[in-house]
């Protein structure tokens, strides 16, 4: 069984969140503004060197450098709600992720993140627009809330992308129960699935317990599921459980490509993890967890590793610190 290299990585970052809102004349209207900044240093060993033509040169080396969008992406953005009446409201936002180290836009979209427009009321809420791709619910599930070390590491970010022309629709609560439905539309002519996602989320919470699971599809611009990353369907199940100071965590998640071209490349990827989240001091939050990933076809498997730190300095402002072993 091929084995993914062995890799240490270090993050000691500050984040920021800054946030303001204004309130027009109607009561029933409001306007926030709202963003969040992201930004530090990390140290990183066991890194392949390539050389001044971009190609690998067998050697591997140290590698310090500024960082951003480590505990979070660095974002602006607007959101807006309007009491219609009858129990009726209608909301919007718009969300751009940038990086703090050097300004640059995720994207070349003026919304990158999501731009979205809805209703809610006692049926529940509606919304057309961008958004994340319904996966991104993992979060919930993710002992660091996923940090540059978190769920998405071994799966190459199969478990947090975005998704265009959404359509979403998400239930009440009823007795601690509630789900969220997404469809991403391929907008190709021809066919309906051809470049479609979709996506289900349901959670259940009662006391400190919270169980949830998600189970989701991108489809390729034919339709097929042809890479593991890229174009593949993914279940995740697990749950978390609050207990005075501290919360655990565990998850599951399989990904399958059963379209993959190539006979010896991998169409499945086992992936799990387990982590948990202690409140020192009101402060002080301890953080560590544990992942594991195996690909088929003797693809190769990994572990990771790590153990981190979040202070916060007041209600909107935190340094935080995290180490790991891959």
């Amino acid at each position: 069984m091929k084995k993914i290299p062995f890799q240490w990585l270090q993050v000691a970052a500050t984040t920021m969140l800054i946030g303001a809102a204004c309130t027009q004349a109607q009561a029933q209207t409001s306007v926030t503004i709202y963003g969040r900044v992201d930004a530090g240093v990390d140290y990183q060993t066991n890194v392949a060197l390539k050389d001044a033509k971009g190609n690998l040169t067998g050697q591997t080396g140290s590698k310090l450098g500024a960082s951003g969008n480590q505990w979070g992406t660095s974002m602006i953005g607007f959101k807006g709600t309007e009491d219609l009446g009858g129990g009726l409201g209608a909301f919007f936002l718009l969300e751009s992720g940038f990086d703090a180290t050097n300004g640059s836009t995720n994207g070349s979209a003026l919304f990158n993140r999501r731009s979205y427009v809805g209703l809610n009321g006692s049926a529940g809420s509606i919304k057309f627009g961008k958004n994340l791709f319904i996966v991104n619910d993992v979060w919930n599930l993710d002992p660091t809330g996923q940090q540059f070390m978190s769920t998405q590491n071994l799966v190459k970010g199969r478990n947090w992308p975005g998704a265009n022309n959404v359509i979403e629709y998400q239930t009440p609560t009823w007795g601690g129960f509630n789900a969220t439905v997404q469809t991403s539309l391929g907008e190709q002519a021809g066919s309906t699935k051809n470049g479609r996602s979709d996506g289900i989320s349901l959670v259940y919470t009662t006391g400190g317990l919270e169980l949830r699971a998600i189970y989701d599809v991108i489809r390729d611009a034919n339709g097929r599921y042809t890479d593991v990353y890229t174009a593949s369907k993914d279940l995740i199940v697990g749950g978390t459980f609050t207990v005075d100071q501290l919360k655990m965590f565990a998850g599951y998640e399989n990904v399958s490509a059963p379209d993959t071209a190539s006979p010896s490349a991998p169409d499945k990827i086992n992936h799990y993890w387990i982590g948990a989240n202690y409140v020192l001091t009101p402060a002080w939050t301890l953080i560590g967890a544990a992942f594991h990933a195996k690909l088929n076809h003797d693809a190769g498997s990994a572990s990771l590793f790590m153990v981190g730190a979040n202070y916060n300095l007041s209600k909107r402002t935190l340094l935080y610190a995290a180490v790991g072993t891959m």
